[in-house]
């Protein structure tokens, strides 16, 4: 029996939001964000649409694609960082929004970037188990309430018409270095129990909390009293911190060696992975892994130009993409691979 992803679809917001636009409220510019991320637009959310939103537009299409009805679906796993609320989590929300059978049980895991990558296994044992035949497993993220709205972040998705001031686009310019990466979307797959040679044919999940500091979060904490306050969020402490040096480097390490592990336990040569698809953080990242393997750049896709860094919904919307344009054909071996905040890092070996 084997674990085979029979429906995909993505859930995007409306409003892209190109670099141009972002040098209107702070000291950016066009080549500035291109040359150091190799993002050129990403998505906005509505003001009031959040990850859960997203993720019931790219679960339904994903439902559709595989055939099924609501009433099929046996689990719900979901992956973000950015839920709708502290309690409850998104996984409830979905089921509702969703209309799925109130007797099933949903996961919400906060894994980060590599959220998606932990839910194919936590999929995959859920199927092994027996127990459950069609797990429906989404990654969504509505990044843009980390941005300081209050400084005239509104004016990019023509909430407001003002201009920000001088002062307010200093501010915003002092988070730059992270603000300018991140975008909104979700991705979606249906996960199957299935005879037969495709499916997924091995993972490997990791984690090092001693990286911890390097990508985190310093507001918005049950250690502090009050969790949250205006003056955390005056103090940009609601922004995540990253050491992008540390990230970079274990990123273009880690990230390869877990695919070379998963093919070796898989007894498959790396040289025959018909596509690598990786986190879509940094286009360097993407490039950086893609030598480390001794691939050509069609074998290891991107999309980050088009939505920036959307979390855990990069695999699940890049896999989507490749799937519906044709790169990813029956018999195929495709990898997924993803690093985040943990650190938590993996990859996946799955043939189509």
């Amino acid at each position: 029996m084997r674990s085979v992803i029979t429906g995909t679809g993505v859930g995007l917001p409306a409003h892209i939001v190109t670099n141009a636009a972002l040098a209107g409220i702070m000291d950016t510019s066009d080549e500035w964000i291109r040359t150091r991320s190799g993002i050129q637009e990403r998505r906005y959310a509505e003001s009031g649409q959040g990850s859960t939103d997203l993720g019931a537009l790219a679960a339904r299409a994903a439902i559709a694609k595989a055939g099924l009805g609501a009433e099929d679906i046996d689990a719900v796993i979901f992956a973000t960082m950015t839920p709708d609320h502290l309690l409850p989590g998104n996984g409830p929300l979905l089921q509702t929004a969703l209309g799925l059978r109130t007797t099933l049980p949903t996961f919400d895991l906060r894994q980060q970037c590599s959220g998606f990558l932990y839910g194919l296994e936590l999929a995959d044992l859920l199927i092994q188990s027996g127990r459950y035949r069609h797990i429906l497993l989404v990654g969504a993220e509505v990044h843009t309430a980390f941005m300081p709205w209050h400084l005239g972040w509104d004016t990019l998705i023509g909430q407001s018409t003002r201009e920000v001031t001088a002062a307010e686009k200093a501010e915003n310019t002092a988070s730059r270095d992270r603000t300018v990466l991140f975008g909104d979307g979700a991705g979606a797959v249906v996960i199957e129990a299935r005879e037969g040679h495709a499916g997924l044919l091995k993972t490997r999940l990791f984690t090092d909390g001693t990286g911890a500091g390097v990508l985190t979060m310093t507001g918005v904490s049950f250690k502090r009293r009050p969790f949250v306050s205006l003056e955390q969020i005056q103090a940009g402490e609601t922004i995540p911190v990253m050491s992008g040096k540390e990230v970079f480097k274990a990123a273009v390490t880690l990230m390869p060696q877990a695919v070379r592990q998963v093919c070796a336990e898989a007894g498959v040569a790396v040289e025959s992975l018909d596509l690598v698809l990786v986190h879509q953080a940094n286009l360097r990242i993407i490039e950086g892994v893609q030598k480390a393997l001794g691939l050509p750049p069609e074998r290891v896709p991107h999309n980050i130009e088009r939505y920036g860094n959307t979390t855990a919904a990069t695999l699940p919307i890049l896999f989507h993409e490749c799937q519906e344009d044709g790169r990813i054909q029956p018999g195929m071996k495709v990898a997924f691979t993803a690093l985040g905040s943990g650190l938590h890092w993996g990859a996946a070996l799955y043939q189509a």
